[in-house]
């Protein structure tokens, strides 16, 4: 393995199209795909992200908040961008920027329609979300009268897209909850297409609804975790390939002997001699506390080092007694299967999302083609 000189984090870009053309496969032709570039595209690199999958010619991208979106134009993002999560105060930013927003409630229905109507816009694109078990945004079935009455008598914005959210597509257990809000979406978009002349597009799916219920592709689909290498169960794991690597390298080795301790409030007491190693990565980087004291841990040498004591801010310590390393060498805390975010995060009962997400900017992005 090279020498590391500093705490990095490697992006696959054959590894994002290889996931990207796999989601494809298993999409019905008929349906768009929208690419979710929220939260730094998962903690990668959102512009660069953006721009690959742009060449690959995705059809829609999403971010949570009108700021994402205004960095992808700024980066020469030309495709729609659907803003998830739209604040009022950016209304006019969005509408400046060409971002289409999601309206959920009546309330930031009308304040856009208002805003829509000042600026001078005619059918400006926005999406109308609705609600159908997740219980987090949305409008309710009842509310579509209402929803059609409020743009029949507005010429400032048309619907675009109709959707709503998946809240358990990945538990199969649960197969029977996700089918009844598929219904209940299914009710929604016909009730919507008889009641408007204008035909939005419909879509549901995430990931994991790609890849277990095809019956609801519909016209779009949305996929996020799974273009950054993660199919959200053991099956479908195997079928990604996780985008990014997080790398780092031994700063300096320590001989502990028995009664000493290692790390901030003395965490660690050593109850036999132990040989450790620091790492120059912590939770300003992304690694939470949650994973000190011998929950997480990292491969060197293709062997596991439990950190021991608390995460510092800026750096880790592990326990390398039965590792057979120097200082220099190349540390890895997760790549691609089996050291993936994923096993990752569950030391700490967390999950894939989390740990990319969390990755600092501070850490370099270094981009493999």
């Amino acid at each position: 393995m090279p020498k590391a000189q500093e705490t990095i984090l490697e992006i696959d870009l054959k590894a994002l199209k290889q996931n990207f053309e796999y989601i494809k496969s298993k999409t019905q032709k008929s349906a768009k795909i929208l690419a979710v570039v929220k939260a730094f595209a998962y903690g990668s690199h959102a512009d660069t992200i953006a721009n690959y999958l742009q060449d690959l010619d995705v059809d829609y991208f999403a971010v949570a908040y009108a700021s994402e979106g205004v960095a992808l134009r700024d980066a020469g993002i030309v495709k729609p961008i659907l803003v998830l999560h739209p604040q009022t105060v950016n209304f006019k930013t969005l509408i400046e920027r060409c971002l289409e927003p999601s309206l959920y409630n009546t309330k930031i229905l009308n304040e856009f329609i208002a805003v829509a109507t000042e600026e001078g816009q005619t059918n400006y694109p926005v999406h109308i979300k609705f609600n159908t078990g997740l219980n987090r945004l949305g409008f309710i079935e009842s509310d579509v009268n209402g929803i059609i009455s409020k743009l029949e008598e507005t010429k400032s914005i048309i619907a675009k897209s109709v959707f709503s959210h998946l809240a358990a597509s990945e538990d199969l257990s649960e197969k029977e909850f996700t089918s009844l809000q598929i219904q209940k979406f299914n009710t929604i978009a016909e009730k919507f297409s008889k009641k408007t002349e204008c035909q939005p597009m419909f879509h549901i799916c995430n990931t994991s609804g790609i890849l277990n219920y095809p019956e609801a592709h519909l016209d779009m689909v949305r996929t996020g975790i799974g273009l950054y290498g993660f199919g959200n169960s053991e099956k479908e794991n195997k079928n990604f390939k996780p985008i990014a690597t997080l790398k780092s390298v031994i700063s300096q080795i320590h001989s502990i002997e028995k009664g000493e301790t290692v790390g901030y409030n003395r965490a660690f007491k050593s109850q036999y001699f132990v040989k450790t190693a620091t790492i120059p990565i912590g939770h300003a980087d992304g690694i939470g506390r949650q994973y000190g004291n011998g929950k997480g841990y990292v491969i060197i040498n293709d062997k596991p080092a439990h950190i021991i004591g608390n995460v510092c801010m800026d750096m880790i310590m592990v326990d390398i007694t039965n590792i057979d390393c120097k200082e220099g060498d190349v540390v890895i805390v997760f790549g691609d299967h089996p050291h993936s975010a994923s096993e990752f995060s569950k030391t700490a009962q967390s999950i894939s999302y989390e740990i990319i997400t969390a990755i600092s900017p501070r850490v370099k992005r270094i981009f493999l083609t």
